[in-house]
């Protein structure tokens, strides 16, 4: 392999600290990040988990599995479930 096409090992010297109500709210989810994990990629998995339950939910819709009228209050539902999506991704960490 071409050294310019080679990974390059990466070491973490300090890490990241996370806000412990972040760490909580990203349990829930069963997302458990550790300090060499950076904060970008953490929030791009939690996004695309409820992208993935809400594509779910749209499909249970369409199958008639309940009423258009409960449609909009399960999405309001899941949103809520997910409030760190509301925040960036550099706002999980502690100051």
């Amino acid at each position: 392999m071409p050294p310019s096409t080679r990974s390059k090992p990466c070491f973490v010297t300090e890490g990241f600290r996370y806000r412990a109500d972040v760490l909580e709210q990203l349990w829930k989810h069963g997302v458990q990040p550790t300090p060499a994990t950076r904060p970008d990629l953490v929030r791009d998995y939690v996004r695309d988990l409820y992208r993935y339950e809400i594509r779910r939910l749209r499909e249970r819709y369409l199958r008639r599995d309940f009423p258009k009228v409960e449609y909009s209050v399960r999405v309001d539902r899941l949103r809520r479930e997910y409030p760190v999506l509301a925040m960036r991704a550099w706002e999980w960490l502690e100051p």
